[in-house]
């Protein structure tokens, strides 16, 4: 029996882990639960699983939640303190961290110092503070599993080959809504438009960042970090129908891929159970029905955040943290309404152009980049 701690366990991620669970109670128990947006689902889910921790967003959300509560009542925390007690906890194995941004920094630095292996679905802890999380992870030992399907797909592909016989790591994206608009179009699409993924149903900010292609940018440094690759050996393809989930290419000119349907139960499962499989309730992949599989090369002139988090990553030192921060405030913005779609991108240029970079070495320095980075980005945008 694995016992878990979820992170964002109202997000789609979230929901999809606890999906997993339900199937498989002979081999799951969750005994931590931390959320930020949907107090009463999160209630739901402690008088089902009954955990013995809990976070919310804020300390209004406190009484709310002890308001809707049956008989059994955890410990409630809350803030990005409480999440990170949540994931320090004791009694849990694994920590799923799935909290949407760099939010999700500090509660995974916590996991980690505590000795939980981690389930990672936030893809900015590695964007913000790589150098920070891989040393944390060997200096304390713990298993660090990509549930990313892109990530989750090379994990499996790489699975018995050495490292030295890689040629590169070859990231699909399905080229969001906008894969075929023209330039001109871009800047008048609002966000009801870039919400409307083809493939995959995300939260709101995720799904932006597919649209702008800035998610594969975050995806690129993220696995950078998870396979010690250097970012002249990771490729990214545009495959729309979202079935290969990324490709493995090894120096004798063979490729591995990993290919099952849409579905985030499949790498959120095989995170779970590794080194074991356990079944998802999702469906099973026919390729007859399917027909035909195509790819494209990425256009980084309409779609420059994939541009710029490659330069970030080359970059180095706290530029990926400045890219994700920047980010975070210019989606938001365009959520609202403020700025046009194509102006996200733009946003995030031009604060990486004004930052001054640093070598960070301890928490805080990353952190201090990401406030520095979210201000100025506040700045142009007005």
């Amino acid at each position: 029996m694995k016992s878990l701690s979820i992170l964002g366990s109202t997000g789609s991620i979230g929901l999809s882990t606890i999906d997993v669970v339900r199937q498989h109670p002979e081999k799951f128990t969750i005994t931590g639960l931390a959320e930020g947006h949907d107090v009463g689902l999160l209630a739901e889910q402690i008088n089902e699983f009954r955990p013995e921790v809990v976070s919310v967003r804020d300390a209004a959300s406190v009484a709310k939640l002890r308001d809707l509560l049956g008989e059994h009542k955890p410990e409630i925390f809350h803030g990005i303190e409480g999440a990170a007690t949540v994931a320090a906890a004791e009694g849990s194995d694994m920590v799923v961290s799935a909290i949407v941004g760099a939010a999700g920094l500090v509660p995974t630095v916590s996991a980690i110092k505590a000795g939980k292996h981690i389930a990672l679905a936030n893809k900015e802890t590695l964007v913000v503070a790589g150098q920070l999380v891989s040393d944390l992870v060997k200096k304390h030992n713990v298993q660090l599993l990509p549930v990313d399907s892109e990530h989750s797909a090379i994990f499996q592909s790489l699975a018995g080959h050495r490292t030295e016989d890689i040629e590169r790591i070859i990231l699909t994206a399905s080229g969001g809504p906008f894969r075929k608009t023209p330039a001109e179009e871009l800047k008048l699409a609002g966000p009801e438009q870039a919400l409307k993924h083809p493939q995959w149903t995300m939260g709101a900010k995720i799904t932006i960042d597919s649209a702008t292609l800035m998610n594969k940018g975050l995806e690129v440094i993220e696995a950078h970090w998870l396979f010690n690759m250097p970012a002249e050996k990771i490729g990214v393809v545009v495959h729309p129908q979202s079935i290969i989930h990324s490709m493995v290419e090894y120096i004798d000119g063979c490729v591995i891929a990993q290919m099952g349907v849409p579905d985030m139960r499949a790498p959120i499962a095989y995170a779970l159970a590794w080194p074991e499989r356990c079944e998802t309730g999702i469906g099973r992949l026919d390729l007859a029905k399917i027909g035909t599989l195509t790819f494209e090369e990425p256009d980084m002139e309409r779609f420059p955040a994939l541009r710029l988090a490659f330069d970030a990553l080359k970059a180095g030192r706290t530029y990926p943290a400045v890219l994700n921060a920047a980010n975070e405030i210019a989606v938001a913005a365009f959520l609202d309404k403020k700025i046009g779609f194509t102006a996200i991108a733009e946003t995030v240029d031009k604060t990486m152009q004004a930052h001054e970079a640093f070598l960070p070495v301890e928490l805080d320095e990353y952190l201090q980049a990401d406030r520095w980075a979210r201000e100025t980005a506040k700045k142009i945008i007005g």
